[in-house]
């Protein structure tokens, strides 16, 4: 009987032994530690955790990764907790934005614990207060912004949250690493509303583009008719110039071939038998000239004497040499006003 009793104090020891860690973890805490291991008076702490002992029901130390000692009866663990990073999901929730819009928002939750003391005696629940915690503040962000900014400032709005949630969340020892929105899900009308909205501005768009084409392609015809105006009144001042040059050039020409002829006639008339060779030029240009007379107009204007040619030359050849004196006299009057001007110069270098 004694065997028996033994035996069952036994099997009881041992289920309490199994059953008590159990209780003492909830399943929300399952994601931040693992299992609760028993006293074995050595122990060995993995990497990246670390295991809160007790002694006597208070706090006694934190064990760090790798061998350790506790007393067996007196020392117990009673936290294990996790220090990777832990990724937790945010579930869907609904907000209203700034414009009175609902919109259903999720995202998902960076986490790491910097001091296990606190994460297991600040808070009951940590996964629990974490996600409340960037549940309502992700809708307290939310309602400060409207539609259009929610979805152009995302990146500012998670780094809103995080900033939200490191500030509540140091006296739990755990510290938000980043906060990241998965999806917004905006109600039916108002997507039908947006899609209706961007359709209008992109027909905008295309419009304005449109009309500062036709604007470009009219400015661009304008200029080249300008350009083409300007090119043709320089073309036409140039063959102007050109057709000047031309003129003046011919009569410049005109006028050195005149003037050659002129000297060469003096020197013809000023040589031997000159007066005859006058004579019978003026005789062949009054012939020629009578033989055009009515084939330009129907005005006739005759000389009394047509037929005394004779006397006509003579009439010619008088005029001529009285030209001839004329231009000998004045000749002459000029020679002798220089030869008086040249001797009244030493007199009136000596009277100085």
């Amino acid at each position: 009987m004694l065997r028996s009793l033994c035996r069952a104090g036994g099997a009881m020891l041992q289920q309490t032994q199994r059953t008590v860690p159990r209780l003492l973890v909830t399943p929300a805490q399952q994601r931040w530690a693992s299992s609760l291991p028993m006293n074995t008076v050595v122990l060995f702490v993995p990497q990246q955790e670390a295991w809160v002992v007790e002694r006597m029901g208070r706090f006694h130390r934190i064990l760090e990764p790798g061998l350790n000692f506790l007393i067996p009866i007196l020392d117990r663990i009673r936290y294990v907790q996790s220090l990777k990073e832990i990724v937790i999901d945010v579930p869907e929730q609904s907000s209203v934005s700034l414009d009175n819009v609902t919109l259903q928002i999720d995202g998902v939750l960076y986490l790491r614990i910097t001091d296990p003391f606190k994460a297991s005696y600040g808070v009951e629940d940590p996964e629990y207060a974490v996600t409340q915690l960037a549940q309502t503040t992700m809708r307290s962000e939310l309602g400060k912004l409207t539609l259009d900014k929610v979805f152009r400032e995302r990146e500012s709005l998670n780094s809103n949250i995080v900033h939200s949630i490191n500030q509540a969340s140091d006296d739990w020892g755990i510290r938000c690493l980043r906060y990241e929105i998965k999806d917004i899900h905006v109600p039916p009308r108002v997507k039908e509303s947006m899609q209706m909205q961007v359709e209008a501005e992109r027909k905008k768009r295309a419009t304005v583009l449109e009309s500062e084409g036709t604007r470009e392609a009219a400015i661009n015809v304008a200029e080249g008719c300008k350009q083409a105006q300007i090119l043709a009144s320089q073309g036409q001042k140039e063959e102007q110039i050109n057709i000047a040059v031309g003129e003046a050039s011919a009569v410049l020409a005109k006028a050195e071939a005149k003037s050659k002829a002129i000297h060469l006639l003096s020197e013809a008339l000023a040589a031997q038998n000159g007066n005859a060779a006058a004579s019978l030029s003026v005789a062949e240009q009054y012939v020629s000239a009578f033989g055009k007379l009515a084939k330009e107009s129907n005005t006739i204007l005759l000389p009394s004497n047509t037929g005394d040619i004779s006397g006509m030359v003579s009439q010619a050849m008088t005029i001529y040499s009285t030209l001839a004196k004329t231009s000998i006299k004045a000749s002459v009057e000029g020679e002798q006003e220089k030869s008086k001007e040249r001797l009244n110069e030493p007199h009136e270098q000596r009277t100085q």
